[in-house]
C-alpha cells in the first residue's frame, strides 16, 4: 500500500514559529488547485501500485478549500488510484474554519479524518504563537466535528511555550481527554531560523523556550496520556489502540509516498523528491507539463541512517534484521554503539528490536544521531 500527500499552501496569517512553505495570499488558489490536479496526472506513475491506503491534505491550512475544489481534486486522485475500502483520508483543520456549515460540507466529501491545530486551550498561549483562532473556537470545534460524525479525530497540542504554565498544560491535556479524542500529537515548541519566533526571541521581544520548562512538560504528557490507555506509539503521537494515524505510520515505517504540490515530499524507497517551494514557479512548471523537483537517490549509508531516525522513534523500535540485510557492517556498528544506552538505560532490547525508553524519548534526535554510520 501506498501515501499520497497533498500540499495546500495557503493560510489565513503566518504563526510565529511555523517554517512549512505558505502564502497567506490567496489569489493564486484557483490556478494552484488546477496545479495539483494536473500534478496528480503528471506524477501518476510514481508510485509501484495504484491502490492508496491513506490520503492527506495538509499544509499550510487545506480547510481553507471549499466543497468544489475537495471534490475535483478527489475525482482526479480517483481516475489514477484505486482507494483502499478502510483508506484514511485526513484534513488539515483550523479551529476558526470548523464551523458546523463548514464541518457539514467535509462530512459529504470523501474525508474521513481531521487533523485539527488546536495548539492550546489558552488565549494568552494562542496570541504568543500568533493563531487565527481563540480559547473557545479550540474546545467548541472539537465538539462541532464528533457531532458532524467525525469521530477520528487528532489533535495537535504545543508544549514548552513561554506562556504555558505547567497548570495551563494540564489543562489543555486534560481538555483533549475529556473530549474523548481518539489522537492526539503533541509537538515541543521549537524557534526555527527565519521565522517569526526566531527574529521576536533575538530582539528580546519574546521569552525563549526553556529546555527544563519543556521536558518537564513532555514528561507529564507521557505519564498522563499512558495512564488514560493511549499508546505512545511515535515521539510526538500518541493514539487508543486501532488509532494510529496509517499515513504517518507508513511514513516512519518507510513506506512510499507521493508529494503532490509546492514543497511536497516524495519517496519510493530508495531516492527522495522535493517540489520547489515557490508557488508561482510551481504552477508555471506544471502548467507548461513539466515537474518542478529535486531528486536526491539515497546511498545505503543515508538509508541506514533514515531508518535509524524514524524507527528509533517509534512503538516498533529499530529491528537488527533489516540493519543486517543493508549493509553487515552496519550491524556491527549499531551494536557496538547501542550498548551505551543500553547501559544507562535509555534504550532497551526485546529480541531484535531495539527501542526508546521513557527516559531515552527525552534524548530521541540525540541517541539517533550517535548511531548514524
Amino acid at each position: 500500500m501506498a501515501g499520497l500527500y497533498i500540499h495546500i499552501p495557503f493560510c489565513k496569517q503566518a504563526c510565529h514559529y511555523c517554517n512549512f512553505h505558505f502564502s497567506t495570499s490567496l489569489k493564486l488558489k484557483d490556478q494552484m488547485v488546477n496545479a495539483i490536479i494536473k500534478e496528480i496526472e503528471l506524477q501518476k506513475a510514481y508510485l509501484d501500485c495504484n491502490e492508496l491506503s491513506s490520503i492527506y491534505l495538509g499544509g499550510g491550512t487545506p480547510s481553507l478549500l471549499n466543497q468544489k475544489e475537495i471534490e475535483r481534486i478527489f475525482q482526479q486522485i480517483e481516475r489514477f488510484y484505486t482507494i483502499e475500502e478502510q483508506a484514511e483520508i485526513t484534513l488539515e483543520a483550523n479551529p476558526d474554519d470548523l464551523t458546523k456549515d463548514k464541518l457539514e460540507m467535509l462530512a459529504a466529501t470523501p474525508i474521513n479524518r481531521l487533523s485539527i491545530g488546536i495548539q492550546s486551550f489558552s488565549d494568552e498561549d494562542l496570541t504568543y504563537m500568533n493563531r487565527a483562532h481563540n480559547a473557545k473556537e479550540a474546545g467548541r470545534c472539537i465538539q462541532y466535528a464528533q457531532d458532524a460524525g467525525f469521530d477520528n479525530l487528532t489533535v495537535d497540542l504545543i508544549y514548552g511555550t513561554p506562556t504555558t504554565s505547567h497548570a495551563q498544560w494540564a489543562t489543555n491535556i486534560q481538555t483533549v481527554l475529556d473530549l474523548d479524542v481518539p489522537h492526539i500529537s503533541c509537538y515541543c515548541l521549537t524557534v526555527e531560523p527565519q521565522t517569526a519566533l526566531d527574529y521576536f526571541v533575538r530582539k528580546k521581544e519574546y521569552a525563549a523556550p526553556d529546555d527544563e520548562h519543556s521536558a518537564k512538560q513532555f514528561e507529564y504528557l507521557m505519564d498522563t496520556l499512558e495512564q488514560a490507555g493511549y499508546d505512545h506509539y511515535e515521539i510526538s503521537n500518541f493514539a487508543k489502540p486501532n488509532h494510529y494515524a496509517k499515513h504517518n505510520s507508513n511514513y516512519w515505517l518507510s513506506q512510499q509516498y507521493l508529494g503532490i504540490g509546492p514543497s511536497a515530499h516524495s519517496f519510493d524507497g530508495k531516492s527522495r523528491q522535493w517540489n520547489v517551494a515557490n508557488n508561482a514557479q510551481y504552477i508555471k512548471a506544471i502548467e507548461a507539463s513539466e515537474l518542478p523537483f529535486e531528486r536526491e537517490e539515497l546511498s545505503l549509508q543515508e538509508r541506514y541512517n533514515e531508518y535509524i531516525m524514524t524507527s528509533l522513534r517509534t512503538i516498533w523500535g529499530s529491528d537488527l534484521n533489516k540493519i543486517e540485510a543493508l549493509e553487515p557492517v552496519f550491524k556491527a556498528q549499531f551494536l557496538h554503539k547501542i550498548q551505551t544506552y543500553l547501559d544507562n538505560k535509555t534504550v532497551e532490547q526485546n529480541g531484535t528490536i531495539y527501542r526508546l525508553t521513557k527516559a531515552g524519548k527525552l534524548l530521541a534526535d540525540n541517541i539517533a544521531m550517535q548511531l548514524f554510520f
